[in-house]
């Protein structure tokens, strides 16, 4: 035998992700690629060797190693130094007493020096008992002098207390930018707190960053929080100028223990291509690789920033009567953004998430792409929560990716009805509807809008029920199968990655996942207790429980 693997796997599901074998015996790994995939006596009599390892599963499940189709990445780099303030189950921020209680906790056992600002993310307004929202005078009470921002789910804004307002210069004298939310005390212009939107951008590109020698530290240790969960490739979602480089860096210095596909922020799109021509994109460098631009249209339905035809049931977040949301930008500006990533033959992925984002993008498609609407280009709908089904077909008819965020049905489902009415949040994220047309679509966290948890993303997808136990659009579940194929093979083909990733064949990069239960046999309810116990890119462990 003149090339033996180094490895095969046997004793446990194998779930392929290959709709023409979707389950085999065995699986044989040399140098970083599966050879082989099959029966048991055939692929060890073909490719055992005196030096082949034989790894029994024990009962667990191999699958491809997950594929992140939408997060930010780039956040992970900070999580570790931030506080978890997520609404239950996924952290302890109930109310706004807990949130203040998990902030406490976290500065006094995490020496902050003088100057430096305590971040944490995940506040959900939509959970807060009684509508009692988080303001500056809850954060300054125990927090007078040291700056504070606490992210909103969304990432589109975060609540500051007086601390963090002064350091971003922000009072009562600060105009609200187009598209912005700076949300102002009753009766004064006195900022409450939370910022949002386009007033939110400044701040959050100015937020704190790893020094030169952190970088690598802190860049493998996001990557492990995406290893853990069985991610292989991850994905950051709207990436500065900055954050372009540090990526870059952290990279040539060791830092990639798996691989990050970067989408720059169209704003920065200028900026970045000085020191990253259109050639190239597409290409892993040190496991990182330019994917994109990324374009950003609206907000987020739950902080009722998202930009809809029809008005939202409750009042805007800064109190607007019959509010729609709004388009940061005007129609010809979005229009130009497309052109100019068309014409430099760039994928484009686009934050959509109201109905009249959706129609924006459209239209702005239209426009670039007029001489062949349907050409493949790679653009990417991401979100694309709230779409119509006259706006799925033009998905189809032009080529247009969905990514669809259906933890939301967890999450937020609740707020959703509440914000929108029952008919509109069945038809969230729908996923059903979207195969049945023949489209390919993904399915992700958003991280660190939602936790980094595959396992209950599928979950989702499978049984959309919400936190308080309904059903969110019984219509537009989906098969174990399906859910798992927009986290894979089809989010592989999202990257133009099918044919090295997404699916276990022989060629591929061996990129694999060991699971404790396999998503397909399991009580459908249970898909989200099955935990991660190994994740393996191109053959190498990168974690293990």
């Amino acid at each position: 035998m003149a090339d033996p693997a180094d490895t095969i796997y046997v004793g446990g599901d194998i779930v392929t992700m290959d709709r023409a074998a979707p389950a085999v015996q065995a699986l044989a790994v040399r140098g970083g690629r599966i050879t082989a995939v099959g029966d048991r006596a055939d692929v060890v009599a073909a490719q055992q060797g005196p030096a082949t390892e034989i790894v029994d599963l024990g009962g667990a499940t191999l699958l491809p190693g997950f594929v992140d189709p939408h997060s930010h990445y780039i956040n992970a780099l900070s999580v570790a130094n931030q506080v978890n303030v997520f609404a239950p189950p996924a952290g302890p921020g109930a109310d706004v007493p807990a949130i203040v209680a998990a902030l406490r906790g976290f500065r006094d056992s995490h020496p902050i020096p003088p100057g430096d600002m305590l971040v944490a993310y995940g506040y959900d307004d939509t959970m807060m008992p009684g509508g009692r929202t988080l303001s500056k005078d809850d954060l300054d009470a125990d927090f007078p002098d040291m700056p504070v921002l606490v992210g909103h789910v969304s990432m589109h804004g975060a609540v500051l207390n007086s601390a963090a307002l002064r350091t971003f210069g922000i009072s009562a004298e600060t105009q609200t930018p187009p598209g912005g939310v700076i949300v102002r005390k009753e009766g004064s212009n006195d900022p409450d707190g939370l910022v949002m939107e386009t007033a939110f951008l400044p701040i959050f590109a100015a937020m704190p960053k790893p020094t030169p020698a952190q970088e690598v530290e802190w860049s493998r240790a996001g990557q492990m929080l995406y290893a853990a969960a069985g991610i292989t490739t991850a994905h950051e979602g709207a990436s500065h100028a900055a954050d372009i480089a540090l990526m870059q860096r952290a990279a040539a210095g060791g830092a990639s223990l798996i691989d990050v596909v970067a989408y720059p922020f169209i704003l920065d799109l200028d900026e970045i291509l000085s020191a990253n021509p259109p050639e190239t994109f597409g290409r892993y460098v040190d496991r990182v690789k330019l994917g994109g631009v990324k374009v950003t249209l609206d907000g987020s339905p739950q902080g009722r920033t998202a930009y809809f035809t029809t008005p939202y049931l409750l009042e805007g977040p800064d109190g607007q009567r019959n509010w729609c949301g709004e388009l940061p930008f005007t129609q010809d500006t979005v229009n130009g953004w497309f052109k100019q990533v068309y014409d430099l033959g760039l994928p484009l992925d686009i934050h959509a998430n109201g109905d009249a984002a959706i129609d924006v993008a459209l239209t702005a498609h239209e426009f670039a792409a007029a001489e062949d609407l349907g050409r493949d280009r790679l653009t990417v709908m991401v979100h694309s929560q709230f779409v119509r089904r006259d706006q799925l077909a033009r998905y189809v008819e032009y080529r247009i990716i969905p990514s669809f965020f259906t933890e939301h049905t967890f999450y937020f489902g609740d707020a959703h009805v509440q914000l929108r009415g029952k008919e509109q949040a069945d038809f969230l994220s729908p996923m059903r509807a979207a195969i049945d047309l023949g489209l390919r679509p993904t399915n992700h966290t958003d991280f660190v809008v939602t936790p980094l948890d595959q396992m209950f993303l599928v979950w989702t997808a499978v049984n959309r029920i919400s936190r308080g136990g309904e059903v969110i659009g019984a219509d537009q579940r989906v098969t174990p199968w399906e859910a798992l194929e927009s986290i894979t093979i089809n989010a592989a083909a999202q990257y133009r990655e099918g044919d090295r990733k997404g699916s276990l064949e022989a060629g591929k990069l061996a990129d694999l996942v060991v699971l404790d239960a396999n998503p397909l046999t399991v009580d459908p309810m249970a898909i989200k207790d099955i935990a991660v116990l190994e994740t393996i890119k191109e053959g190498e462990t990168v974690y293990k429980a």
